[in-house]
């Protein structure tokens, strides 16, 4: 049986210093948050040590050169997010009553996530059901894995080194990643070039080619050609990852599917291997706890057939 204090908690609370709590953990401190609010330094600090008090714990640990988050604050924000993500639901759930299918969808996927599946359930979608409105947010995987488990988002799609807890999660297509240079690196151009060449080699990549990272095909590959261990460059961005090998600043890892038109124009050209190359999967992740609107069910369901109908061969992506 609940306590007198734990009964009175919910209808006690400020709800809006939830909020504000959110805003000050997703913008890295207090100031920020109140630039981010349109609020005064002053008035954001009291808000926090009021949920504070209230919570009978440190939420945070913040000084001039400093700020972190402590286990307690990490509690409440994940609950945070999730009775957020509960009430930003509620007009599209309402609106779902309608005949017509009509809602947001909110879609986290990875930077780097080309399909051609993909977009044409979209495609197929928008058609079938013109008053549904989208938000698609780029971000890393473990992002898109965090806004899942905290219920922000419909659906995610991205890369998966293990299942994640309190989702599910399917495999929308396979994609093979190669190593490429940019027209200025001195082996742009040549045809047959030895592996050996690319030892010590600089190299850029994304923030998930770890050895024990979701692209790990990638690193244990870069480290057996004998490339430096430690990336020139790093980014959660596909674009970005791009740019840099493109401007020289190392060799980099892409899906092979979408270099090849870079290939084809000139801005990129592979070096070995050329077969035999990291194979990596990409998954639609769901929360199953999420109350979804009319257009959500529908548009999953439409993704879902799609992955029952076509096998993964045919979603594999080569060169």
């Amino acid at each position: 049986m609940l306590k007198p204090y734990a009964q009175r908690f919910p209808w006690n609370l400020d709800w809006n210093l939830l909020r504000t709590f959110m805003v000050v953990v997703d913008e890295g401190g207090i100031t920020p948050a109140a630039h981010f609010l349109g609020l005064k330094q002053p008035t954001i600090s009291a808000a926090l040590k009021r949920l504070e008090d209230i919570m009978g714990r440190k939420l945070v640990n913040r000084s001039p050169k400093h700020f972190s988050v402590t286990p307690w604050g990490r509690v409440l924000y994940a609950e945070a997010s999730t009775i957020f993500g509960a009430v930003a639901q509620l007009p599209d759930l309402m609106g779902g009553l309608e005949e017509e299918v009509t809602g947001q969808i909110s879609i986290a996927v990875a930077s780097h996530v080309v399909s051609t599946h993909f977009d044409s359930v979209l495609a197929r979608f928008n058609a079938q059901y013109p008053r549904v409105s989208y938000t698609i947010s780029t971000m890393d995987s473990a992002d898109v894995i965090a806004h899942l488990q905290q219920n922000r988002v419909t659906f995610g799609v991205c890369l998966l080194q293990q299942d994640p807890v309190g989702l599910e999660a399917r495999v929308l297509y396979r994609e093979f990643f190669g190593f490429y240079c940019g027209p200025s690196h001195r082996l742009y151009g040549c045809e047959s070039i030895d592996p050996a060449e690319l030892r010590d080699e600089d190299a850029v990549s994304f923030q998930t080619d770890e050895l024990e990272g979701s692209l790990s095909g990638v690193a244990q590959l870069r480290r057996r050609l004998g490339m430096r261990s430690d990336p020139k460059g790093l980014s959660s961005n596909l674009p970005e990852v791009r740019r840099m090998i493109v401007a020289n600043i190392g060799i980099g890892a892409l899906p092979v599917h979408i270099a090849s038109k870079d290939v084809q124009t000139g801005l990129l050209w592979q070096v070995p291997p050329y077969s035999a190359l990291p194979a990596v999967d990409i998954h639609v992740l769901t929360n199953g706890k999420r109350s979804m609107n009319r257009a959500e069910i529908a548009l999953l369901d439409m993704l879902n057939d799609e992955m029952d109908s076509v096998p993964l061969a045919d979603r594999t992506y080569h060169a």
